[in-house]
Protein backbone atom coordinates (compact mmCIF):
# COMPACT_ATOMS: atom_id res chain seq x y z
CA UNK A 1 0.00 0.00 0.00
CA UNK A 2 1.39 3.39 -1.02
CA UNK A 3 1.61 5.84 1.88
CA UNK A 4 3.42 8.70 0.15
CA UNK A 5 5.45 9.60 -2.92
CA UNK A 6 8.44 11.86 -2.27
CA UNK A 7 10.01 11.49 -5.74
CA UNK A 8 8.82 14.84 -7.11
CA UNK A 9 6.05 17.41 -6.93
CA UNK A 10 5.11 16.31 -10.45
CA UNK A 11 3.34 13.28 -8.95
CA UNK A 12 0.52 15.35 -7.43
CA UNK A 13 -3.00 14.32 -8.38
CA UNK A 14 -5.90 16.69 -8.99
CA UNK A 15 -7.98 17.30 -5.90
CA UNK A 16 -11.70 16.62 -5.92
CA UNK A 17 -12.39 20.35 -6.20
CA UNK A 18 -9.97 20.66 -9.12
CA UNK A 19 -11.62 17.74 -10.91
CA UNK A 20 -15.00 19.41 -10.43
CA UNK A 21 -13.65 22.62 -11.96
CA UNK A 22 -12.40 20.61 -14.94
CA UNK A 23 -15.81 18.99 -15.41
CA UNK A 24 -17.52 22.39 -15.41
CA UNK A 25 -15.02 24.04 -17.79
CA UNK A 26 -16.36 25.80 -20.86
CA UNK A 27 -14.31 24.69 -23.86
CA UNK A 28 -13.65 25.44 -27.51
CA UNK A 29 -10.92 24.79 -30.09
CA UNK A 30 -7.72 26.35 -28.80
CA UNK A 31 -5.85 26.12 -32.12
CA UNK A 32 -8.48 28.53 -33.45
CA UNK A 33 -8.18 30.58 -30.25
CA UNK A 34 -11.75 29.70 -29.35
CA UNK A 35 -11.33 28.01 -25.97
CA UNK A 36 -12.56 30.56 -23.39
CA UNK A 37 -11.01 28.77 -20.41
CA UNK A 38 -7.58 28.59 -22.05
CA UNK A 39 -7.88 32.26 -22.94
CA UNK A 40 -8.82 33.08 -19.37
CA UNK A 41 -5.80 31.20 -18.01
CA UNK A 42 -3.40 32.92 -20.41
CA UNK A 43 -4.85 36.34 -19.69
CA UNK A 44 -4.89 35.73 -15.95
CA UNK A 45 -1.21 34.79 -15.69
CA UNK A 46 -0.14 37.54 -18.09
CA UNK A 47 -2.02 40.11 -16.04
CA UNK A 48 -0.84 38.76 -12.67
CA UNK A 49 2.82 38.57 -13.68
CA UNK A 50 2.94 41.80 -15.67
CA UNK A 51 3.27 40.58 -19.26
CA UNK A 52 1.34 41.44 -22.41
CA UNK A 53 0.33 37.88 -23.30
CA UNK A 54 0.66 34.21 -22.43
CA UNK A 55 0.51 30.84 -24.15
CA UNK A 56 -0.69 27.59 -22.54
CA UNK A 57 1.50 24.66 -23.62
CA UNK A 58 1.68 20.98 -22.65
CA UNK A 59 4.97 21.05 -20.71
CA UNK A 60 7.68 23.20 -19.22
CA UNK A 61 10.21 21.61 -21.55
CA UNK A 62 8.19 22.75 -24.56
CA UNK A 63 7.64 26.18 -23.02
CA UNK A 64 11.38 26.75 -22.54
CA UNK A 65 12.15 25.43 -26.03
CA UNK A 66 9.54 27.70 -27.63
CA UNK A 67 10.99 30.69 -25.76
CA UNK A 68 14.51 29.94 -26.98
CA UNK A 69 13.36 29.39 -30.55
CA UNK A 70 11.35 32.62 -30.46
CA UNK A 71 14.32 34.62 -29.19
CA UNK A 72 16.94 32.98 -31.45
CA UNK A 73 17.62 32.11 -35.05
CA UNK A 74 19.53 29.07 -36.30
CA UNK A 75 23.18 29.44 -35.36
CA UNK A 76 22.52 31.70 -32.37
CA UNK A 77 23.40 30.68 -28.82
CA UNK A 78 21.92 30.90 -25.37
CA UNK A 79 23.94 31.29 -22.18
CA UNK A 80 22.76 29.03 -19.38
CA UNK A 81 23.84 27.34 -16.15
CA UNK A 82 25.68 24.06 -16.61
CA UNK A 83 23.30 22.40 -14.11
CA UNK A 84 20.18 24.21 -15.32
CA UNK A 85 17.13 22.22 -16.34
CA UNK A 86 16.97 24.00 -19.69
CA UNK A 87 20.47 22.79 -20.54
CA UNK A 88 20.82 19.45 -18.77
CA UNK A 89 17.38 17.88 -18.51
CA UNK A 90 15.49 18.85 -21.67
CA UNK A 91 17.02 16.35 -24.11
CA UNK A 92 19.12 18.94 -25.91
CA UNK A 93 16.01 20.26 -27.63
CA UNK A 94 17.35 23.74 -28.34
CA UNK A 95 20.31 22.28 -30.23
CA UNK A 96 18.43 19.40 -31.86
CA UNK A 97 15.25 21.21 -32.90
CA UNK A 98 16.22 24.87 -32.85
CA UNK A 99 19.85 24.69 -34.06
CA UNK A 100 20.64 26.92 -31.09
CA UNK A 101 24.02 26.45 -29.46
CA UNK A 102 24.12 26.29 -25.65
CA UNK A 103 26.93 28.07 -23.83
CA UNK A 104 26.94 26.56 -20.32
CA UNK A 105 28.35 28.51 -17.38
CA UNK A 106 29.14 26.88 -14.00
CA UNK A 107 26.54 27.98 -11.50
CA UNK A 108 27.37 29.27 -8.05
CA UNK A 109 26.18 27.32 -5.02
CA UNK A 110 23.10 29.56 -4.74
CA UNK A 111 22.05 28.95 -8.34
CA UNK A 112 23.20 32.32 -9.66
CA UNK A 113 25.33 32.70 -12.76
CA UNK A 114 28.51 34.66 -12.01
CA UNK A 115 27.96 37.70 -14.16
CA UNK A 116 31.66 38.22 -14.87
CA UNK A 117 31.65 34.77 -16.50
CA UNK A 118 28.52 35.67 -18.44
CA UNK A 119 30.19 38.83 -19.76
CA UNK A 120 33.16 36.78 -20.87
CA UNK A 121 30.89 34.23 -22.56
CA UNK A 122 29.06 36.80 -24.71
CA UNK A 123 30.55 36.50 -28.18
CA UNK A 124 31.83 39.46 -30.19
CA UNK A 125 30.15 40.30 -33.48
CA UNK A 126 32.41 38.12 -35.59
CA UNK A 127 31.65 35.58 -38.31
CA UNK A 128 33.64 32.95 -36.42
CA UNK A 129 31.20 32.84 -33.51
CA UNK A 130 27.62 31.94 -32.81
CA UNK A 131 25.59 35.03 -31.99
CA UNK A 132 24.84 35.36 -28.27
CA UNK A 133 21.14 36.11 -27.99
CA UNK A 134 19.65 34.90 -24.68
CA UNK A 135 20.63 34.51 -21.05
CA UNK A 136 18.60 31.89 -19.15
CA UNK A 137 18.12 31.77 -15.39
CA UNK A 138 16.20 29.25 -13.28
CA UNK A 139 14.10 29.91 -10.18
CA UNK A 140 14.00 27.93 -7.99
CA UNK A 141 17.22 25.97 -8.56
CA UNK A 142 17.43 22.70 -6.62
CA UNK A 143 14.81 24.27 -4.39
CA UNK A 144 16.75 27.47 -3.77
CA UNK A 145 15.14 30.77 -4.70
CA UNK A 146 17.52 33.00 -6.62
CA UNK A 147 18.88 35.72 -4.33
CA UNK A 148 16.90 38.92 -4.63
CA UNK A 149 18.60 41.41 -6.90
CA UNK A 150 20.44 38.89 -9.08
CA UNK A 151 17.85 39.00 -11.86
CA UNK A 152 17.96 42.79 -11.93
CA UNK A 153 21.75 42.70 -12.26
CA UNK A 154 21.46 40.11 -15.00
CA UNK A 155 18.92 42.28 -16.84
CA UNK A 156 21.26 45.25 -16.71
CA UNK A 157 23.99 43.12 -18.26
CA UNK A 158 21.57 41.89 -20.93
CA UNK A 159 20.49 45.42 -21.78
CA UNK A 160 24.11 46.49 -22.09
CA UNK A 161 25.08 43.53 -24.30
CA UNK A 162 21.92 43.21 -26.40
CA UNK A 163 20.67 39.95 -24.88
CA UNK A 164 17.19 38.76 -24.01
CA UNK A 165 16.59 37.40 -20.50
CA UNK A 166 14.47 34.24 -20.05
CA UNK A 167 13.37 32.61 -16.81
CA UNK A 168 12.67 28.94 -16.35
CA UNK A 169 10.22 29.63 -13.54
CA UNK A 170 8.93 26.10 -13.12
CA UNK A 171 8.73 26.71 -9.36
CA UNK A 172 8.39 30.48 -9.50
CA UNK A 173 5.54 30.51 -6.98
CA UNK A 174 7.62 28.49 -4.50
CA UNK A 175 10.27 31.19 -4.70
CA UNK A 176 7.67 33.91 -4.23
CA UNK A 177 6.17 32.29 -1.13
CA UNK A 178 9.59 31.55 0.37
CA UNK A 179 10.85 35.11 -0.11
CA UNK A 180 7.64 36.93 0.75
CA UNK A 181 7.52 38.55 -2.68
CA UNK A 182 4.91 38.48 -5.39
CA UNK A 183 5.53 36.34 -8.45
CA UNK A 184 5.11 39.55 -10.45
CA UNK A 185 8.05 41.19 -8.64
CA UNK A 186 10.30 38.20 -9.27
CA UNK A 187 9.29 38.01 -12.94
CA UNK A 188 9.66 41.74 -13.62
CA UNK A 189 13.26 41.76 -14.95
CA UNK A 190 12.63 39.08 -17.59
CA UNK A 191 11.63 39.34 -21.23
CA UNK A 192 9.97 35.92 -21.03
CA UNK A 193 8.99 33.55 -18.23
CA UNK A 194 7.87 29.91 -18.22
CA UNK A 195 5.59 28.94 -15.32
CA UNK A 196 4.73 25.31 -14.55
CA UNK A 197 1.25 24.41 -13.30
CA UNK A 198 1.84 20.69 -12.75
CA UNK A 199 4.43 20.77 -9.96
CA UNK A 200 3.64 22.37 -6.61
CA UNK A 201 0.45 23.94 -7.91
CA UNK A 202 -0.97 20.46 -8.44
CA UNK A 203 -2.53 20.70 -11.90
CA UNK A 204 -2.34 17.50 -13.97
CA UNK A 205 -0.44 19.02 -16.90
CA UNK A 206 0.71 22.24 -18.51
CA UNK A 207 2.90 25.32 -18.40
CA UNK A 208 2.35 28.90 -19.53
CA UNK A 209 4.89 30.97 -21.44
CA UNK A 210 4.64 34.70 -20.83
CA UNK A 211 6.10 37.58 -22.82
CA UNK A 212 5.32 40.41 -25.20
CA UNK A 213 2.42 40.14 -27.62
CA UNK A 214 4.81 39.75 -30.55
CA UNK A 215 6.79 37.02 -28.79
CA UNK A 216 3.63 35.06 -27.97
CA UNK A 217 2.35 35.36 -31.55
CA UNK A 218 5.59 33.81 -32.71
CA UNK A 219 5.33 31.24 -29.91
CA UNK A 220 1.93 30.10 -31.21
CA UNK A 221 3.48 29.20 -34.55
CA UNK A 222 6.34 27.40 -32.82
CA UNK A 223 3.94 25.48 -30.57
CA UNK A 224 2.17 24.21 -33.69
CA UNK A 225 5.51 23.35 -35.29
CA UNK A 226 6.48 21.31 -32.24
CA UNK A 227 3.18 19.41 -32.17
CA UNK A 228 1.82 21.27 -29.17
CA UNK A 229 -1.40 22.59 -30.67
CA UNK A 230 -4.36 21.27 -28.74
CA UNK A 231 -8.09 21.51 -29.08
CA UNK A 232 -10.55 21.49 -26.15
CA UNK A 233 -7.76 22.21 -23.70
CA UNK A 234 -10.02 24.20 -21.42
CA UNK A 235 -10.51 21.04 -19.37
CA UNK A 236 -6.81 21.30 -18.46
CA UNK A 237 -6.73 25.09 -18.26
CA UNK A 238 -9.52 24.95 -15.69
CA UNK A 239 -7.22 22.92 -13.45
CA UNK A 240 -4.58 25.62 -13.81
CA UNK A 241 -7.04 28.37 -12.91
CA UNK A 242 -8.19 26.41 -9.87
CA UNK A 243 -4.56 25.95 -8.83
CA UNK A 244 -3.88 29.67 -9.06
CA UNK A 245 -6.95 30.39 -6.94
CA UNK A 246 -6.41 27.73 -4.28
CA UNK A 247 -2.92 26.22 -4.33
CA UNK A 248 -0.45 29.11 -4.28
CA UNK A 249 -0.55 30.19 -0.65
CA UNK A 250 -0.65 26.57 0.52
CA UNK A 251 2.86 26.09 -0.89
CA UNK A 252 3.92 27.38 2.54
CA UNK A 253 2.67 24.06 3.95
CA UNK A 254 5.02 22.16 1.65
CA UNK A 255 7.91 24.35 2.75
CA UNK A 256 7.05 23.82 6.41
CA UNK A 257 6.92 20.05 5.99
CA UNK A 258 10.26 20.06 4.19
CA UNK A 259 11.76 21.98 7.12
CA UNK A 260 10.28 19.56 9.62
CA UNK A 261 11.42 16.56 7.60
CA UNK A 262 14.93 17.97 7.39
CA UNK A 263 15.09 18.67 11.11
CA UNK A 264 13.98 15.14 11.96
CA UNK A 265 16.37 13.48 9.51
CA UNK A 266 19.29 15.62 10.69
CA UNK A 267 18.93 13.94 14.07
CA UNK A 268 19.30 10.43 12.57
CA UNK A 269 22.85 9.10 13.07
CA UNK A 270 24.88 8.89 9.87
CA UNK A 271 22.70 11.22 7.80
CA UNK A 272 23.80 14.58 6.46
CA UNK A 273 21.01 16.97 5.52
CA UNK A 274 21.62 19.94 3.26
CA UNK A 275 19.95 23.23 4.21
CA UNK A 276 16.33 23.24 3.05
CA UNK A 277 14.97 26.23 1.13
CA UNK A 278 11.50 25.47 -0.23
CA UNK A 279 9.98 22.03 -0.86
CA UNK A 280 13.12 20.17 -1.99
CA UNK A 281 15.30 18.43 0.56
CA UNK A 282 18.63 16.70 -0.09
CA UNK A 283 19.87 14.00 2.26
CA UNK A 284 23.22 12.20 2.13
CA UNK A 285 23.04 8.55 3.14
CA UNK A 286 26.12 6.35 3.60
CA UNK A 287 26.49 4.17 0.50
CA UNK A 288 26.46 1.00 2.56
CA UNK A 289 23.00 1.89 3.94
CA UNK A 290 21.28 2.48 0.59
CA UNK A 291 20.00 -1.09 0.25
CA UNK A 292 18.62 -0.98 3.77
CA UNK A 293 16.96 2.34 3.02
CA UNK A 294 15.28 0.97 -0.11
CA UNK A 295 13.91 -1.95 1.88
CA UNK A 296 12.71 0.26 4.74
CA UNK A 297 10.97 2.68 2.37
CA UNK A 298 9.31 -0.16 0.48
CA UNK A 299 8.07 -1.71 3.71
CA UNK A 300 6.65 1.66 4.80
CA UNK A 301 4.91 2.19 1.44
CA UNK A 302 7.02 5.23 0.57
CA UNK A 303 8.39 6.07 -2.86
CA UNK A 304 11.65 8.04 -3.08
CA UNK A 305 14.36 8.41 -5.69
CA UNK A 306 17.03 6.20 -4.17
CA UNK A 307 19.59 5.27 -6.82
CA UNK A 308 23.30 4.61 -6.59
CA UNK A 309 24.14 8.12 -5.40
CA UNK A 310 24.30 8.77 -1.65
CA UNK A 311 22.60 12.15 -2.29
CA UNK A 312 18.85 11.62 -2.17
CA UNK A 313 16.19 14.18 -3.06
CA UNK A 314 12.92 14.27 -1.14
CA UNK A 315 10.12 16.54 -2.33
CA UNK A 316 7.10 17.68 -0.34
CA UNK A 317 3.93 18.65 -2.18
CA UNK A 318 0.15 18.75 -2.17
CA UNK A 319 -0.21 15.02 -1.50
CA UNK A 320 2.31 14.87 1.35
CA UNK A 321 0.72 15.31 4.77
CA UNK A 322 2.14 15.21 8.31
CA UNK A 323 1.60 11.44 8.53
CA UNK A 324 3.66 10.96 5.37
CA UNK A 325 6.50 13.00 6.86
CA UNK A 326 6.42 10.89 10.02
CA UNK A 327 6.41 7.68 7.99
CA UNK A 328 9.37 8.84 5.93
CA UNK A 329 11.36 9.71 9.05
CA UNK A 330 10.57 6.31 10.57
CA UNK A 331 11.82 4.55 7.45
CA UNK A 332 15.11 6.44 7.46
CA UNK A 333 15.55 5.66 11.16
CA UNK A 334 14.91 1.98 10.53
CA UNK A 335 17.51 1.96 7.77
CA UNK A 336 20.05 3.68 10.00
CA UNK A 337 19.66 0.95 12.59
Amino acid sequence: MLLADFRSDTVTRPTAAMREAMVRAEVGDDVYGDDPTVNALQERLARDLGFEAGLFVPSGTQSNLIALMAHCQRGDEYIVGSEAHTFKYEAGGAAVLGSIQPQPIPQAADGTLPLDLVRTAVKPDDVHFARSRVLCLENTWHGQPLPLGHAEQARALCDARGLMLHLDGARLFNAAIAQGKSAREIAAPFHSVSVCLSKGLGAPVGSVLLGSSSLIEQAKRLRKLLGGGWRQAGLLAAAGLHALDHHVQRLADDHRRARELGAELAAVPGLKVEPEHTNLLYVHVPAERLDALRAALAQAGILASVGSSPRIRLVTHLDIDDAAVSGCVAAFRAAAQ
